[in-house]
Order: structure tokens, then C-alpha cells, then sequence
């Protein structure tokens, strides 16, 4: 069974998470973590995150914006 939240899309401001959403689905995600940056990428200090949480529950940045 796909896990639910396996896809993760955090917008944070100033260090501070201000949302996010969850995906079983990486094409999902992406589109999300795509779509966050048009959204809310005028925010002041806006950085939008997509990670991937592993069987092991480990989260492995797949990408990051702006990038690092």
C-alpha cells in the first residue's frame, strides 16, 4: 500500500512553517511544489521544500526553493 504522506511540500517564512501538504503521488507533489512557488514565492523569505520520506521514515530533500 503507497504511503499517504510519502511526498511532503513545506512553505516556510522566516524559519517558520506556514504550510503544508502531503502526497502519495511524486508527480503530485512536484506540481504542488511547482505551483507553492508561483503562489507564495512573493512572500518575504518564502522557501518551498518538496521531501521524500523513505520506508525507513527518514525525509531526503528532493528539491528546494530558492535552491540552497
Amino acid at each position: 500500500m503507497a504511503d499517504p504522506e510519502r511526498y511532503r511540500v513545506t512553505l516556510t517564512t522566516g524559519g517558520a512553517v506556514v504550510m503544508q501538504g502531503a502526497w502519495a503521488i511524486r508527480e503530485i507533489g512536484e506540481l504542488k511544489f511547482r505551483s507553492w512557488i508561483v503562489s507564495y514565492g512573493g512572500i518575504s523569505e518564502a522557501r518551498v521544500v518538496l521531501t521524500e520520506r523513505g520506508v525507513d521514515g527518514v525525509e531526503k530533500v528532493l528539491k528546494e526553493w530558492p535552491e540552497a
